[in-house]
């Protein structure tokens, strides 16, 4: 009986041997991939390889010295990797040149590189960068925009602030690419790209999506107390100036729009659980919904079909974008 025992657990531990050992190379082709080119890349991948097969070499004369290589191989892509860190000087794409920069006076807020784009289609624009201020006693309303460009259960989110004298400024969270690059999901998990927080205008972001993107933008009011829309602000204030203190990269799971979809609802209902769809933003509707983050009781379904703006904002020709997406 004891025999059988330590011949499965033998076979267990090659199993999550192999498992791990597997896992190491296929994470470090991935970077390579990203991160290495040219000779580089090949000369990377064919080092682990070896590095791997002589782990395996390793645990047959003994299983120790195995894991001993695995771990051995582990920390040199650890120190590789963590080698990479995010940059504030570098040759950004147009439209995320700039990050928000907040400055805090009491109730008086100042937003420096506000982006007021006129968009001309969706690659170019008329370009804007403004210094805007806002009073947060002011503060009346929350707006949440999800944007969907391609599979329903994913969405961008913004979140749009109103104020009583008209102004209003959007919040989005977003990747930071250079001017050579494309964005791609793989490089969105191997710090290919930073992340940054941008304030805009409604006629600059939003029309973006719905005029020349044309995505499946939806707009949702969302209901807070004074207090709770003061402190939704607060976030996106003080976070701004986290990011200008300290850059940081985007990652496609744990740092990217999905973290916007967090804060809300932590503003609107503080100690929640975690739920499948703070990560698949597309019903981010849903989940506020059942918080109770909407003020009148309607249909999931019925909510969200008159959240679509997309058809408005198209056939919109006035001077008052804002207004027209209410309507």
């Amino acid at each position: 009986m004891s025999s059988n025992l330590s011949r499965v657990g033998r076979i267990l531990g090659h199993v999550v041997f192999t498992l791990i050992a597997v896992g190491f190379f296929l994470w470090s082709w991935a970077a390579f991939s990203v991160q290495l080119s040219g000779i580089f890349y090949y000369v990377s991948v064919v080092a682990v390889f070896i590095a791997v097969m002589a782990a395996f070499v390793l645990r047959r004369r003994a299983r120790r010295l195995g894991w001993v290589g695995l771990v051995a191989i582990f920390a040199v892509l650890g120190i590789w990797y963590q080698g990479f860190e995010p940059a504030e000087d570098r040759d950004w794409a147009f439209d995320v040149a700039h990050g928000v920069q907040p400055h805090v006076d009491g109730d008086q807020i100042t937003l420096s590189k506000v982006r007021n784009f006129e968009w001309t289609d969706e690659t170019s624009a008329n370009e804007s960068w403004e210094d805007r201020s806002f009073d947060i006693s002011k503060l009346q309303s929350v707006d949440m925009f999800t944007s969907v460009w391609d599979h329903p259960s994913i969405a961008h989110l913004l979140v749009s602030f109103g104020f009583s004298d008209g102004q209003r400024v959007v919040f989005s969270l977003e990747t930071r690419k250079e001017s050579h690059e494309a964005f791609n999901l793989l490089g969105g998990f191997f710090r290919q790209f930073e992340l940054i927080l941008l304030a805009t205008t409604e006629e600059d972001a939003i029309k973006l999506r719905t005029n020349y993107r044309q995505e499946d933008v939806r707009r949702y009011e969302v209901n807070l107390s004074p207090e709770q829309r003061r402190d939704l602000f607060m976030s996106y204030i003080h976070l701004g100036q986290d990011m200008q203190a300290e850059p940081k990269f985007y990652n496609t799971v744990t740092s990217n729009c999905t973290t916007e979809a967090y804060r809300i609802a932590k503003v609107v209902k503080p100690g929640m659980n975690a739920d499948w769809r703070l990560v698949l933003s597309g019903h981010l509707a849903a989940f506020v919904d059942d918080m109770g983050g909407f003020q009148e009781a309607t249909p999931i379904e019925q909510r969200m079909e008159k959240a679509a703006i997309t058809p408005t904002a198209l056939a919109y020709t006035g001077t008052d974008f804002s207004a027209a997406i209410r309507n």
